[in-house]
């Protein structure tokens, strides 16, 4: 056993190791130094370093009931419990805790999809449900249903959904949280609570009205520790009839800011799925930059006039936008017509190219030629074609994983400039390459804000990761003077990100500090989740943001 809870002796947490395991099967704890190094987060910017966040033990129980029984033993003996989902949040922290000592509640075993209703459109799952089994149900069963899954599909609905996850069709689905719409809560002190219409005892419509009665109390368990959820609905997206893309390009540099606006409209107004913004002249929708930029920047941030120029001598226009939508033919078609109508009046130059129609269900053929097929919800790896142990990623010396900077910026093309320079700036200064230039597109996760993303590698190497963590914190804080911040973060940087949040003299982090020390006065759940610490942890912890 590498570690122990803070102030529990080897004899004391015995004795909590086996009343674990008369609750859940003693098969189901483990403690062994080999099983500890499977709830290590495998992508960890402080990896064998003090700082590392490592676990005690870990136990799956397999239904609620056993989850009220680890939480009242975890309380019986103050032993501080992280639960994970599948552990499968890469780059947010894995199957790791955020407070070393933790024992890891694995919900892996609950992995019982209760119902899926293909006439309300909603499903009701357990932690342990991943978008590769909610699929497989949906393809067995000839469900007219389809998830919203994020890259890549291997997690569980509810952990992304609890992490403020999201995926690629429309927004109200694509906020996987925002179309959560139910939960069943163990509670600090071992209780069962249903929120929203669950806690109606005869309710029929727990999937359907999210609010119930009284406050609405469901955020307190996203990116927090005021709970364990183990059961959660969604609502889901019925089965279009048909699939329609197309792109439109403008030739000029500042003419992105009129196609955001443009392309906004369409989006607000219920006429696509998510765009995706790409530059033709900086490198094409998926591929790399060209490395002309590099000559092109020797000497500073170029001019608008000189960008243009680039653009122009290779016959490429400046920016692009690949738009889709969803529904009867006759409607995907017509929306199409129209948004060429639309912004071709709007934005001299601007071109258009047909892309495909495609009718579903769509066959393995289609199926298998989709370029990303988590836009028509198929869940599938292969977003680590572009990350970590590639080829594209220099063979010879690739990282162990990466910690993504997943920032959140205004909808407009002004914030997009100002965040091309700002990030480009900030990595120049730490002397490590820039992935986001002035051709760098935004990234459009959610339905209303853009997402601007570098990732910073990690490796096994501490003096690496010494200048990755100062590259990361050096990121936050230029955000919050930008007016952006994160939308998540991997534990070692949530309490700086939680600080960065200070309006008031923080006052949004005293708050839920208040509900922590009532709710869980313990403080056994998921110390340091979020950036809420209990009180008898908020003086020692919170330092740890200076990494």
């Amino acid at each position: 056993m590498a570690v122990l809870p803070a102030g529990v002796g080897a004899g004391d947490f015995a004795k909590v190791l086996q009343e674990f395991g008369s609750a859940v099967g003693s098969q189901w704890v483990f403690s062994s130094p080999e099983d500890m190094d499977l709830y290590r987060d495998a992508y960890s910017i402080v990896w064998g370093e003090p700082q590392e966040r490592r676990a005690s033990a870990a136990v799956a129980p397999e239904n609620v009931e056993q989850v009220q029984a680890v939480v009242r033993i975890a309380n019986k003996f103050k032993v501080p419990i992280y639960a994970i989902s599948t552990g499968r949040n890469l780059t947010y922290g894995g199957s790791a805790p955020n407070y070393t000592g933790s024992v890891v509640v694995d919900l892996k075993r609950m992995n019982k999809i209760i119902s899926v209703d293909d006439r309300r459109n909603f499903a009701v799952v357990e932690p342990g449900v991943s978008y590769f089994d909610m699929y497989r149900h949906i393809q067995e069963k000839g469900l007219k249903v389809w998830i919203d899954c994020p890259d890549p599909g291997w997690g569980s609905l509810m952990g992304n959904a609890l992490d403020h996850g999201i995926g690629y069709t429309y927004g109200v689905y694509r906020d996987h949280f925002g179309a959560h719409c139910g939960m069943e809560v163990v509670l600090a002190n071992g209780e069962v609570m249903r929120t929203g219409m669950g806690a109606l005892p005869k309710a029929t419509s727990w999937q359907d009205y999210r609010y119930g009665y009284g406050p609405y109390v469901d955020g307190l368990f996203a990116q927090g520790n005021f709970g364990i959820v183990t059961k959660m609905g969604f609502w889901m997206l019925p089965q279009p009839e048909n699939y329609l893309s197309g792109m439109v390009m403008v030739p000029r540099y500042r003419d992105l800011t009129a196609l955001i606006d443009q392309v906004n409209y369409l989006e607000d107004s219920g006429l696509i799925a998510p765009p995706g913004y790409f530059s033709p002249a900086g490198g094409g929708l998926f591929g790399p930059p060209d490395p002309k930029l590099k000559d092109l920047m020797a000497n500073g941030w170029p001019s608008d006039d000189a960008l243009e120029a680039f653009a122009k001598n290779k016959n490429a226009a400046c920016w692009g936008a690949s738009l889709a939508m969803l529904g009867p033919a006759a409607t995907v078609q017509g929306t199409w017509d129209y948004i060429k109508q639309r912004i071709g009046g709007a934005i001299s130059g601007a071109t258009f190219k047909d892309g495909e129609t495609l009718k579903f269900p769509l066959t393995p053929e289609q199926q298998a030629k989709f370029p990303h097929r988590v836009a028509v919800g198929i869940p599938n790896m292969e977003v680590y074609s572009l990350v970590t142990r590639s080829p594209i990623n220099n063979p010879a010396d690739p990282p162990f994983g990466h910690a993504d900077f997943t920032c959140v910026i205004s909808r407009t093309g002004e914030s997009v400039f100002e965040a091309q320079r700002a990030f480009y700036e900030a990595f120049t200064e730490f002397g490590v390459p820039s992935q986001i230039g002035p051709f760098s597109g935004p990234i459009t996760w959610h339905q209303r804000t853009f997402i601007m993303g570098p990732i910073i590698w990690t490796y096994r190497d501490a003096e690496r990761n010494k200048k990755a963590r100062a590259l990361f914190n050096h990121l936050i804080d230029m955000a919050a003077s930008h007016g952006w911040a994160e939308y998540r973060t991997a534990p070692v940087f949530q309490d700086r990100l939680a600080a960065q949040f200070s309006f008031a003299d923080h006052s949004l982090l005293r708050f839920t500090e208040a509900l922590k020390d009532a709710a869980d006065p313990n403080g056994i759940l998921s110390p340091g989740r979020g950036g809420i610490w209990p009180k008898h942890l908020r003086a020692s912890q919170k330092g740890r943001q200076n990494l």
